[in-house]
């Protein structure tokens, strides 16, 4: 298997609010005019979302699911201030602050926000990288 990871798609309640809060909150470029899937295209990757419910009928799941789901979105920025600014953003979008930007163990400073579906972003300076 070729290692990369082309589309993350995430399941959500309600998609015009979510394509409002990526689209127009985070300023997110959308590639398709759909009204039943949004894609994003972002550097290297794209973002899809999709109703909740349908995607856990296409994997041939229960839509049952509640509570931390185990992974996390994350995007990094240059500096401190970009992720205090971006945290910020998503905020004032319609994210939950979750954890704001600090000093972390690894060395990096870093945030954490929660999208209006209870998706966990990560915003972080890795100054290693």
């Amino acid at each position: 298997m070729n290692p990369h990871i082309t589309i993350v798609t995430l399941g959500v309640e309600d998609l015009q609010r979510a394509i409002n809060f990526y689209q127009k909150g985070l300023g997110f470029p959308r590639i398709d005019n759909s009204d039943n899937i949004a894609f994003f295209q972002l550097e290297g990757i794209m973002l899809g979302l999709y109703p909740r419910d349908k995607l856990a009928e296409d994997i041939t799941i229960s839509d049952d699911g509640s509570g931390f789901q185990g992974f996390t979105l994350a995007h990094n920025v240059g500096s401190p201030e970009e992720v205090d600014k971006t945290l910020a953003e998503a905020v004032e979008a319609g994210a939950e602050l979750v954890k704001p930007g600090q000093k972390v163990f690894w060395g990096g400073y870093s945030g954490y926000f929660k999208d209006p579906d209870g998706f966990y972003w990560e915003v972080a300076h890795n100054p290693f990288w």
